[in-house]
């Protein structure tokens, strides 16, 4: 959403006839950024004024941050529309948002000054009202853009602003379709959408994505596409090269679960449901490459031959190693382990047991990891924890030759000098898994793509050749 030149001019309008533009659904995400900002840096963990929020007694340091939030929209639509009339207009609908969110969020904290209502029940509720305002930014923002352009664009705000209605995910959709013509309207969608059991508190940051898969659900859509800023790739250009790597022409659900579980989204998993549930197809496509036709994403799906498509992988996580004697024999005794990784959101990506202990392989900010452990000391006294600071690389494709192709990656590694602390090939058969020093994270990326991906390919270019 960042560069709206490109956006407009390669996804939304393109090579179309005027007809042609119609007879599809958008949903946008906010422009870069602007989610750190009302929530907290996704990547440092730096507040932004929900936590600001949530911390407070007396300061208004929050307030100080919306108001920053708001100059930095103001800023924003300066630089897309410049002083024409449009800027006014987008001016005026960011400042009735932000100062009505100010206005509810300074009643709040007044009320619970009193004693009987408790801010910590409704910081929920807070944490969703403060994400909507960046969708409803960039959403707001490109109806004024296709407008100028002759579209007939239409703002679908399904951020439940002044709603009195108690709706869950579908039924607002459904609500707010409810009567447009798509043959002449193109709905522009917010991201986020107000329902009964929130969409933060279920999905976290996800929640676009998961209102474009039920929109997809909900209106049957033949196809549903994804745009991104870069193509689905066999590796990460940055760390093996743009000129070795090789976009993904088409795979399945299993493999964008995996690339999910590390961290290198095609599709949130609660989305991916939805679109498999109702048989429809997922495109992901290079907004900057708009005549590419991206990677097709099909339940069910397999390759012809075997062999791995990705090399992707977590570059920094956290070992929790859990040794207990009482473990042994004993049934559910990992689940104090769970519990607690699950009290503190902390997600599992991959782990691996014995007789008496219990690896866990976890993504979460320090601060969360050592209240979890906390916990787990306190449930099982006699355990001894270990923790360290971890990388994970995975080899993950559609229909892998697990075996073989694992004796290779560890063929591979240790020729080239890098020594897994950990490996798992679990037996469905879709991704490998290694566990490695953080420092050993990028070569073991450009090997395993190296030793299974390009010296393959070559090895089969020959053979068709002979």
């Amino acid at each position: 959403m960042a560069d709206t030149k490109a956006v407009l001019e390669n996804i939304f309008l393109g090579k179309r006839s005027r007809q042609q533009i119609y007879g599809r659904i958008f949903v946008v995400s906010a422009y870069s950024g602007f989610t750190d900002l009302l929530l907290e840096n996704k990547k440092t963990g730096e507040p932004g004024v929900f936590h600001l929020y949530a911390g407070s007694d007396s300061d208004w340091a929050w307030g100080d941050a919306l108001t920053a939030v708001a100059d930095q929209m103001y800023r924003r639509n300066r630089e897309i529309f410049g002083s024409s009339p449009e800027q006014k207009i987008a001016d005026a609908f960011i400042r009735e948002r932000i100062e009505g969110t100010r206005s509810c969020l300074m009643d709040l904290h007044r009320l619970c000054a009193f004693g009987h209502f408790k801010l910590q029940e409704h910081l929920d509720t807070v944490r969703e009202m403060l994400s909507a305002l960046g969708e409803l930014h960039s959403a707001h923002n490109t109806v004024l853009l296709l407008k100028k352009e002759g579209v007939n664009a239409v703002l679908v705000d399904l951020s439940g602003w002044r709603d009195p209605d108690s709706l869950n995910l579908d039924e607002r959709i459904t609500q707010a379709l409810a009567g447009r013509d798509l043959a002449r309207e193109l709905p522009i969608v917010t991201g986020y959408a107000q329902a009964q059991d929130g969409m933060m508190r279920r999905y976290g940051r996800g929640y676009s994505e998961v209102t474009f898969s039920r929109i997809a659900y909900v209106t049957k859509a033949r196809e549903a596409v994804i745009h991104k800023e870069y193509h689905l790739s066999s590796g990460d250009p940055k760390i093996i090269g743009a000129d070795r790597v090789r976009p993904i022409g088409r795979t399945n659900y299993d493999v964008a679960d995996q690339l999910s579980n590390m961290g290198m989204e095609a599709i949130h998993p609660r989305a991916a449901k939805a679109l498999r549930q109702r048989g429809i197809p997922l495109r992901v496509v290079n907004t900057f490459e708009p005549d590419h036709p991206g990677t097709a994403i099909e339940d069910g799906w397999l390759p012809d031959t075997t062999g791995p498509e990705i090399i992707t992988g977590i570059s920094s996580a956290m070992e929790i190693e859990v040794f207990d004697q009482d473990h042994v024999g004993q049934p559910g005794s990992e689940e104090p382990i769970v519990t607690a990784l699950s009290r503190f959101k902390i997600p599992t990506v991959t782990k691996s047991i014995n007789a008496n202990c219990v690896t866990h392989y976890v993504t979460a900010p320090l601060k969360q990891v050592r209240r979890a452990i906390a916990v787990i000391e306190a449930a099982r006294p006699e355990a001894k924890i270990r923790t360290q600071k971890v990388a994970i690389v995975s080899v993950i494709g559609a229909r892998l030759d697990a075996a073989p192709l694992f004796s290779e990656a560890v063929a591979a590694l240790q020729k080239g000098g890098v020594r897994p602390l950990a490996s798992i090939c679990p037996s469905r058969a879709v991704d490998l898994q290694f566990v490695l020093s953080e420092e050993d994270y990028e070569k073991a990326i450009r090997l395993l793509h190296h030793a299974l991906m390009e010296e393959r390919a070559a090895r089969s270019a020959s053979t068709l050749a002979a």
